[in-house]
């Protein structure tokens, strides 16, 4: 099996299992990304444009469904955009974005390990508390090159402010706006990292990130519950940010 097969099959595993759950799977692709030793410069962008697609589809199913509630979604979302775009703009020094990133992996792979639920009638939260993690998760979605989501569903559970589908919704949502934005701040930093230099091979991640979306996010939006393999990917994040962190 070639590398560029081997991505290939990474990505649309990576899509299927995190649009289960409403995500993009920007730390998944990141850390695939990070396993095969892509270039730094690329990973970003890159791990944002799957995100849009991904994240979109899952949207689309999870609110087809009504599992979404623009009351929760918004005061976060008017937090996020802004410092998501900020963040995008921010070119680290690629010692201190791998730190960071591998951090963040690490993060996301005990959220993906954990089967959080909210089942108790939901909580009304504080606009102001809103606005400030929304803020806090954009920039850093923009800074590392992922949507946000894998922090936003657990923080929606944990106060119960949400149901769990609802909240799978609506971080898909949240994860869109944060790529678009993210995205634009890239495009405006005009360094190396920018969006305009991602290789061709990128469009091939592009459709196989759809197709696992697709498959995905529309069993994830009806019954399917994937938390064994969902531990199976965490384990894979544990590593890549391992390898991020120490090499």
């Amino acid at each position: 099996m070639t590398i560029e097969i081997a991505i290939i099959f990474a990505i649309l595993t990576v899509a299927v299992l995190y649009s289960s759950v409403g995500h993009g799977g920007a730390s998944g692709y990141l850390a695939v990304m990070a396993l095969f030793a892509i270039a730094p410069e690329i990973t970003k962008p890159t791990a944002l444009i799957l995100n849009l697609f991904v994240a979109l589809i899952a949207f689309v199913q999870f609110y087809r469904t009504q599992n979404f509630d623009w009351k929760i979604f918004l005061p976060f979302a008017i937090g996020s955009i802004p410092m998501a775009f900020v963040g995008g703009m921010i070119h680290l020094p690629t010692t201190v974005y791998k730190i960071i990133l591998g951090i963040a992996l690490i993060l996301a792979a005990v959220r993906l390990a954990i089967n959080l639920k909210s089942e108790k009638e939901a909580n009304s939260p504080n606009i102001l508390v809103c606005l400030l993690i929304g803020g806090i998760l954009g920039f850093v979605s923009g800074l590392i090159g992922i949507g946000g989501g894998i922090f936003l569903t657990p923080i929606l559970l944990l106060m119960n402010w949400t149901e769990t589908k609802k909240a799978a919704g609506i971080s898909a949502l949240f994860i869109w706006v944060n790529s678009v934005s993210g995205l634009l701040g890239n495009w405006l930093l005009g360094k190396d990292s920018n969006i305009s230099n991602l290789p061709n091979i990128v469009w091939f991640w592009i459709g196989t990130a759809i197709i696992g979306g697709l498959i995905g996010a529309t069993l994830g939006s009806y019954r399917f519950n994937s938390l064994t393999l969902r531990r199976i990917l965490s384990f894979g994040l544990m590593i890549a940010g391992a390898k991020l962190i120490f090499t």
